[in-house]
Formats: structure tokens, C-alpha cells, sequence
């Protein structure tokens, strides 16, 4: 009977992983009595494999760098909140055996019995929270029946009204370094459009960028790039040219901007829905809790509502493509390269990253193109790039701005070359053109590709000057905005 009990025991446990380790460590512990028990994080703090069926109760690590791995993985697991805090406990190597069997008997005791408790409380959690969301589909369809009966030419159909605290520290920033996502409670069954609430514009020059998707599926609805001369102060509409039509989804709010200055996007009430509240790539105090200040209107579409000032058209339809709007990351723009076609031999760094402003420096010469390679940039899928540019300097000289792709496989050096000595770029890249780019004012630089890229391209950005003097000219360039679009479902982000 013993032997019985013992031989149905590991698999009975292997359902669970109680333990977390380095992938470092992996080799250890496979032979070991507790391997079942075993998740693993990848090296420098990668993913864990699946984290499927995964309870963990401690961390262990037999090396400097496993334990380092394992800090780095828990940082962003603890942000999950679904498992404790765990503590990482360092093992001796040579000590494999005796510890292996400490671990088995932490997991086999009391200890894992709470642990698998708790795991089947979580597993009846989340049913609970699926019947919770199938009783919210019902009421959509309700109100999608009693909309359908009292429908006037426009209506309003939610609203969250501005809300300023004396403590907001604004969203502006937020807007030009990432973006803001924001769900729309309301079925998009007959939604004809939208409106946004600026609270202040900016001076300068500059878009707001609005995507509208469906966030279970991913498929894109449309895209609006409006220049912040083309918004108003308070209640912005955004128009569809036909409304939403076919089963009921949840759509999904994207907000990003281009330019210097901030765009004071409004901010609503506290709101008890975590789901519901507006939320970022990055952590900021005055999103917690926290929706945009929006209205949603059914109705005929093109017609705007009386309570807002303007209506603007979407830019671009995404009906059928899923999209993946993103910024370019911290670790390409740091990987730039200086492959300038200049005579002149400068004294100081023309091509740099600014870490602390994530941006790019591409100071001109008199003669000549500076010039910074990115390598492997821009993925296949890419139809759009932008960025902001700006000379950061009051008294810097005026000088002219472009982006070149050009295909992985080619020297990026040659293809600056062949652009300084015949004025155009070879049929196998692409040129955004130049644009010309003057002291304390941003503009935004953008390529619009006929079709989607099909190879992993480089990104090169070009400088040159445009006058007699380079004095001060401190090109500055920041917010790379890459969208990708596809026919095939992608994963909603």
C-alpha cells in the first residue's frame, strides 16, 4: 500500500507547479524528486514557459545568475497579483539530494494542500467572472432591443463628463511618450461616433492620433490623424461613415499624439470598474480609477450631435485589418549607428541616444549626410511611420529631415551613399522625402506605405543642412510610431 500511495503521488502533484526556478538551473533539478513540481523562468528574466496550472509557493536558485533571473521575473509577476510574494531561496549544488527532499516535503504537507485549495478557489473565480460577463452580454442585448425602438437621428447613449482634481498632474506627456486605451461599456451594435473632451491645446504643431478596434477580435474599425489646429476646446466628435453594424462587441479606444507640446486630454470621474477606467503601456498616478471624458452616440451616421463643435471624418477605414499600433522601443533606439556620408571629420558626436528624453540626436554638417541606422526596425506588416522632429535649441539653424528604409540584408552605409550622390534612393528602399525643420517647432515627419512591408527593414534616419551655417543644430527626434496592419487575426492587445 505504501508503495502504491508513493507511486500515484507525483503525478497526483505534477498537476500543480509549486516551485519556480531559473532555466539556468534546469539541469540540476531534472534529476532530482521534485522536477514535476518545477516551473521555469528563461534566462535574464524572460517569460515562464506556460505558468499553466501554476501555484508557486517558493523560488528557489543554485547560482548567482538563477537567483538574478528570478528577481527579475517575480518584479513583473508580482504585478499580476494573483500569486503572494515569494521569496527566493539560494540552494547549494552539491546539496541537491537533501534539498530536494526539504522542497517535496513543503509541497507534500499542509502547506500544498492549502496551495491547491486556493488554486481551485481561483479556478472557481474565474467561472464565476465568466457567468458574470455572459449575464453583461444579455443586457447588451436588451438594450440593443429597446435602442432599436426609440432611435432619434443622433443619440447619446453614455457619457462621462470632465472631471478636473486639483491633484492631476495631466495625461499629456503620457500621450507623446505611449498611448491611452480605453473600453466603451456600451454595445457597438448601431454606434454611429464618438466624442473626446480637450480641456487646452497645445501651441505648437502636432496630431492626435484615435484608433477605434474591436477588442474581441482585434479587427480595426478606423483610424483618425487630426493636425491639433483641426481640434477644439471641450467636446471633439469623431465620425464613422457608416455605424457599427452585425453582432455586439466591445470597442476599444486608442489615444496617442505627436508634437512637443501636451494636449490636455480630459480625464471623468472616479469609476468603481477597473475594466472600464482609461489605462497605458505606462503607470501614471491619474489613471488609477480613472475613464477619459467621452460620449457615445448611435444613430445616422454624419450627422453631428448639437452638443459638440466639430466633426471630423476618420483618416483611414480598418474594416478587415487588425492592427498593432506601437512605439519604437527603448532597446532599438539605443542600437543606432552612425553611418554618415560627410568629407568633414567632426569633432563631436553628430548620431547619439538620449536615454533620459528617448530620442535621437542627428546633428547636420555643411556638407554632406548625417546620418543613424537602426537595424531591423521596422517589421513586415509596417504601413505607417511617424515621428516628431524638432531643432532643441533656440538659436539652432534651420535643417532638413527624412527617414530611408532600406532591406536587412544591405549595407546602410551604401545606401546613404548612393542617396548623397544621385539625389534619390534606390528602387529597393523606401524615402520619406525631405522635410525642412526650424528652432522651438515641432513637426511631425510621417511615411505612408502603398502596401505592408513583407521583410524585416532598417531604419535610417537622414539630416542634412539647408543653409550656410549648422550652428546650434541639434536635431531632435522622438515618438516613433509604427502601425502594423494584417488580414489575419491578430492577438488584441
Amino acid at each position: 500500500m505504501q508503495e502504491v500511495r508513493q507511486s500515484t503521488l507525483g503525478p497526483r502533484l505534477g498537476l500543480k507547479k509549486l516551485l519556480l526556478a531559473s532555466d539556468r538551473d534546469r539541469a540540476i533539478l531534472q534529476g532530482s524528486n521534485v522536477a514535476h513540481l518545477v516551473d521555469y523562468l528563461e534566462a535574464d528574466g524572460g517569460s515562464f514557459d506556460t505558468l499553466k496550472d501554476a501555484f508557486p509557493l517558493a523560488a528557489v536558485a543554485f547560482s548567482d545568475k538563477g537567483e538574478a533571473d528570478l528577481k527579475k521575473g517575480l518584479a513583473r509577476l508580482s504585478g499580476l497579483r494573483t500569486i503572494p510574494e515569494l521569496a527566493v531561496l539560494r540552494l547549494d549544488p552539491a546539496n541537491v539530494a537533501e534539498s530536494s527532499a526539504l522542497l517535496r516535503a513543503l509541497a507534500e504537507d499542509g502547506v500544498g494542500r492549502l496551495a491547491r485549495y486556493t488554486a481551485s478557489i481561483t479556478s472557481e473565480l474565474a467561472m464565476l467572472r465568466r457567468e458574470r460577463e455572459e449575464l453583461f452580454e444579455n443586457y447588451r442585448l436588451l438594450e440593443d432591443a429597446f435602442h432599436a425602438r426609440n432611435w432619434e437621428p443622433v443619440a447619446e447613449v453614455f457619457a462621462h463628463d470632465p472631471f478636473a482634481d486639483p491633484k492631476d498632474e495631466g495625461v499629456g506627456q503620457l500621450l507623446s511618450s505611449a498611448f491611452i486605451e480605453q473600453l466603451l461599456p456600451v454595445s457597438s451594435l448601431g454606434v454611429a461616433g464618438f466624442a473626446l473632451h480637450l480641456h487646452s491645446l497645445p501651441k505648437g504643431s502636432g496630431e492626435l492620433i484615435v484608433t477605434l478596434t474591436y477588442l474581441e477580435s482585434g479587427e480595426g474599425v478606423a483610424e483618425w490623424n487630426v493636425p491639433f489646429v483641426g481640434l477644439v476646446s471641450g467636446w471633439n466628435f469623431f465620425s464613422l461613415p457608416r455605424a457599427c453594424g452585425g453582432a455586439a462587441r466591445t470597442l476599444r479606444l486608442r489615444v496617442s499624439a505627436s508634437g512637443s507640446d501636451a494636449l490636455g486630454l480630459s480625464l471623468g470621474h472616479h469609476i468603481a470598474s477597473e475594466r472600464y477606467s482609461a489605462r497605458s503601456e505606462h503607470p501614471h498616478p491619474d489613471l488609477d480609477l480613472r475613464p477619459l471624458a467621452f460620449r457615445v452616440f448611435t444613430g445616422l451616421p454624419g450627422v453631428k450631435p448639437a452638443s459638440t463643435a466639430n466633426m471630423i471624418a476618420p483618416t483611414s477605414l480598418l474594416e478587415g485589418q487588425f492592427t498593432v499600433d506601437y512605439r519604437l522601443g527603448l532597446e532599438k533606439l539605443s542600437q543606432i549607428a552612425d553611418v554618415s556620408v560627410t568629407p568633414i571629420v567632426p569633432d563631436f558626436q553628430t548620431i547619439r541616444f538620449l536615454e533620459h528624453e528617448h530620442a535621437i540626436v542627428c546633428h547636420p554638417l555643411p556638407s554632406g549626410i548625417s546620418a543613424g541606422a537602426i537595424n531591423r526596425a521596422i517589421e513586415p506588416g509596417t504601413v505607417s511611420l511617424s515621428a516628431s522632429a524638432i531643432i532643441d535649441h533656440p538659436k539652432g539653424a534651420p535643417a532638413a529631415v527624412s527617414f530611408l528604409l532600406s532591406p536587412a540584408s544591405s549595407n546602410a552605409r551604401s545606401e546613404v551613399a548612393e542617396l548623397a550622390r544621385k539625389g534619390s534612393a534606390k528602387p529597393s528602399t523606401l524615402f520619406s522625402g525631405w522635410r525642412e525643420v526650424g528652432a522651438q517647432q515641432s513637426i511631425s515627419i510621417s511615411m505612408q506605405m502603398d502596401e505592408a512591408i513583407r521583410v524585416p527593414m532598417d531604419l535610417i534616419i537622414l539630416s542634412r543642412a539647408v543653409g550656410d551655417t549648422v550652428d546650434f543644430c541639434w536635431l531632435k527626434l522622438s515618438s516613433f510610431r509604427l502601425v502594423k496592419q494584417s488580414t489575419e487575426a491578430l492577438n488584441a492587445r
